[in-house]
C-alpha cells in the first residue's frame, strides 16, 4: 500500500494542476485578480506536493517502532589479539559479517521522532543503523591502534536524516527529535546477543545460549 504522504502529495498534485489550469483560463478571459489567486494557490499546493514525496523518499529504509525492537542478532568470535569477527543476522533473515579490531563491538543509529501532526500522516518514531565499529577499552589504544569501522546504512536517494540537518526550518513543524544512540558490548569471547531500539534509543541484550 502506497505511504499515506504519497498519497497526499498525488491529491494536491491534482488539486494543484486545476488550480493552475483555472489561472490560466481566468488569465485568458483578462480576470486578474482571480488568475493571480489560482495561480498562486496552485503553486503553493505543487510546493507542498514536493515537500510531501521528498519526506516519503526520505524516510525509505527507516524503521517505525513505539516502544522496543530487535534490530539484529549479533554474534562475535575472536580471531586474534585484539580482533573478532562480528556477524549480524537481521530480522528479515539478511546476514553481513565484519572483521574488526579491538576490545568491543560498538554500533550506533539515527533515530527520527515526529511531533503529533506526523503521526496522523502515518510517520512514527523511526530508525536506521549507520555504522558498526570495533571499540578499545584503554584509551591509549583507541588513539594508536588499527581502527575498524563499517556502513550499516542503505544506500537511497534522499536521507531524512541530513535532509532534516541541511535544511532544519522547513521540517520543524514535523520533526520534534533527531539523534544519534549508541551501544556497545565486550568482543573478547564468543558472544550473542541482541541489539534492540526503544525511544530512549540503542541496547544490548544477551542471548541465552550465545
Amino acid at each position: 500500500m502506497p505511504s499515506p504522504l504519497i498519497i497526499i502529495a498525488g491529491i494536491l498534485v491534482v488539486s494543484a494542476v486545476g488550480l493552475l489550469l483555472a489561472g490560466l483560463a481566468a488569465l485568458k478571459r483578462r480576470r486578474l485578480f482571480g488568475s493571480a489567486a489560482s495561480l498562486t494557490l496552485g503553486l503553493l499546493l505543487l510546493s507542498l506536493a514536493g515537500l510531501s514525496a521528498t519526506v516519503a523518499v526520505a524516510i525509505q529504509g527507516y524503521r517505525a517502532f513505539t516502544r522496543e525492537e530487535v534490530v539484529a542478532v549479533v554474534s562475535t568470535r575472536p580471531t586474534g589479539v585484539q580482533t573478532f569477527n562480528a556477524t549480524f543476522t537481521f530480522p528479515d533473515g539478511s546476514e553481513r559479517s565484519f572483521s574488526l579490531a579491538g576490545d568491543e563491538f560498538y554500533v550506533d543509529a539515527h533515530i527520527l521522532k515526529w511531533k503529533p501532526v506526523a503521526n496522523l500522516l502515518g510517520l512514527h518514531t523511526t530508525y536506521e543503523l549507520d555504522r558498526v565499529a570495533g571499540r578499545y577499552t584503554d584509551i591509549d589504544d583507541e588513539l594508536g591502534r588499527p581502527r575498524t569501522v563499517f556502513s550499516l546504512r542503505q544506500d537511497k536517494l534522499v536521507d531524512m536524516f541530513e535532509l532534516r540537518r541541511r535544511f532544519p526550518p522547513l521540517f520543524q513543524p514535523l520533526v520534534d527529535a533527531e539523534y544519534g544512540s549508541a551501544t556497545f558490548m565486550l568482543a573478547n569471547e564468543r558472544t550473542r546477543f541482541e541489539v534492540l531500539v526503544s525511544t530512549s534509543g540503542l541496547l544490548v541484550r544477551g542471548v541465552e545460549g550465545g
